[in-house]
């Protein structure tokens, strides 16, 4: 068994393993904390008004959480949303940032360190007349939370103390502030205390079915590919990112969207291969992602196909968590937690350590070597 509790500190995935294993019950705080907060963030957004663009960024991990929001907001929000990275903002602000386009910047952020988490920040502030900010970030001491906790122009929304994660990869961040930009600027799911218990509850089912998926995924593959559509499809690149760090490259990953993965990326598959796919919980979309898996299955070359869903898929490869009335985005929250654990196994497997993969210290927790220029 290779998830064993007794042996956290020896393989060094002791903060990975329990951060993973935090988000359930630190889902509940991040909704209290909202719901203590509400009535002052609705506040600064009626003064902000609704002829505004709202633009998630973050790089890396903290990108993935904007990208997995606007597809959802896009029906459920009040405003005009997108998803750029800094690392975009930073290097071409010219394509992004208007000056007469009244905007709001939601930084998400597990330190708040980031050399181009404050670099888009300062653009934002520079470029634009009318210019907002409301962090996401998990660190109270962190420069992003420091510089603009007493700015008239920001709301500076701080997740709870743990979730600003000790182990290399971001989880419990992630997760925690994707849930809350969701309770932020949805405006349409009703009783969303009842759905944070119900995604709270479908993570502590995937914990209690860990041992299942250990030995669904500890096989010997070398490639494993993520598949969705909408806002799963958007969560495969998080999901592809915890293989690729937590293995250090070791195991080759490829995201794509079900349909798009046809169009030359399926190419990618060989007899090494683990495909998983997060099937939307939506009938129309549903068939899209079951039609791909079925091929990938009779075309009998990939190792391993999983196909995770919220109901019966009435599949041979199905992992089933069952919750009617869910919708995809907050269904990426208990999805995520699955990825999670996969690249844990996987990481173990092949011999790393979690907690500190990066065998040649050239990736860092808190990224490193930015020289931010001066935009004239």
């Amino acid at each position: 068994m290779l998830l064993d509790v007794n042996k956290l500190e020896e393989r060094d995935f002791n903060h990975t393993y329990r951060e993973i294993h935090n988000q359930a019950d630190t889902w509940l705080d991040v909704y209290g904390l909202y719901e203590e907060r509400e009535a002052d963030i609705d506040k600064f957004l009626e003064k902000i008004g609704k002829d505004v663009k709202v633009i998630f960024t973050g790089a890396g991990t903290s990108e993935y959480v904007g990208n997995v929001l606007v597809d959802h907001l896009k029906t459920h929000g009040d405003l005009d949303f997108e998803s750029i990275a800094t690392t975009d903002l930073v290097s071409a602000p010219y394509l992004y940032f208007k000056k007469e386009q009244k905007t709001l910047l939601v930084s998400f952020a597990r330190s708040g360190n980031s050399p181009e988490s404050l670099a888009a920040v300062k653009l934002g502030q520079d470029l634009v007349d009318d210019f907002y900010n409301l962090p996401i970030t998990c660190a109270k001491d962190g420069k992003l939370a420091q510089g603009l906790k007493d700015d008239p122009n920001s709301y500076v929304f701080l997740e709870p103390y743990i979730t600003n994660d000790k182990g290399f990869a971001m989880t419990n961040s992630f997760s925690s502030m994707l849930l809350a930009a969701l309770l932020i600027f949805d405006r349409k799911t009703d009783n969303k205390k009842e759905v944070v218990k119900k995604v709270s509850d479908l993570a502590k089912e995937v914990y209690q079915r860990e041992g299942e998926l250990e030995e669904l995924v500890n096989f010997d593959f070398n490639r494993i590919a993520y598949l969705g559509s909408g806002p799963l499809g958007k969560l495969t690149k998080e999901a592809r990112l915890k293989i690729l760090e937590l293995t250090a490259g070791e195991v080759v990953t490829i995201w794509d969207s079900s349909m798009g993965f046809r169009h030359g990326p399926k190419s990618f598959v060989d007899e090494n291969t683990l495909l998983i796919s997060f099937v939307s919980s939506n009938p129309y979309t549903r068939v899209y992602d079951l039609d791909l898996l079925d091929e990938v299955k009779a075309d009998g070359i990939a190792k391993k196909i999983i196909g995770i869903g919220n109901s019966d898929l009435d599949r041979d490869y199905q992992l089933v968590f069952e919750e009617d009335g869910l919708e995809d985005a907050y269904l990426a929250l208990p999805y995520i937690v699955i990825a999670q654990l996969v690249a844990l196994i996987t990481s173990l497997r092949v011999g790393n350590r979690p907690d500190n993969p990066s065998r040649s210290g050239t990736v860092n927790r808190v990224v490193k070597g930015v020289t931010i220029h001066e935009y004239k």
